[in-house]
């Protein structure tokens, strides 16, 4: 990069294109439904008072399942522009793009009972008088 290319105009403007992607990104449909379910993990977080490492790992597992929502839907939208009409090819690379997402969901919800499975079946002991 030449010297000449960065300067702070530049740089600020980057990062208004980049809010500008993740507002468009929230305005689909399934970064909504991850939104929704990030605000349930975060309240469940605070409420079942985890850890730090606990709170890396679902901040990670939150970051990773939007980041790759965001890349699925950057497909989608390079996919439609290349053709409207069906093409198998396009399909499929659509297809993978979803189905990678759904990978790291299945992921972070391990992850998810692996943390609070256990601090929930604590928390219901307590509520029935410790069985």
């Amino acid at each position: 990069m030449n010297r000449s290319d960065w300067n702070i105009k530049k740089r600020v403007r980057s990062f208004g294109y980049a809010f500008c992607g993740i507002a468009d990104l929230f305005s689909q449909p399934n970064a909504c439904i991850h939104a929704a379910v990030t605000c349930i993990v975060l309240i469940c977080g605070w409420w079942c008072d985890i850890s730090v490492t606990e709170w890396c790992l679902v901040i990670l597992c939150i970051g990773g399942v939007l980041m790759a929502e965001g890349f699925n839907t950057a497909i989608e939208y390079l996919a439609d522009k290349i053709t409207k009409d069906h093409d198998p090819l396009v399909g499929m690379a659509k297809d993978v793009a979803a189905g990678a997402v759904l990978i790291l969901v299945f992921a972070a919800v391990a992850v998810g009972l692996l943390i609070f499975l256990p601090k929930f079946v604590d928390k219901f002991q307590l509520l029935c008088g410790g069985m």
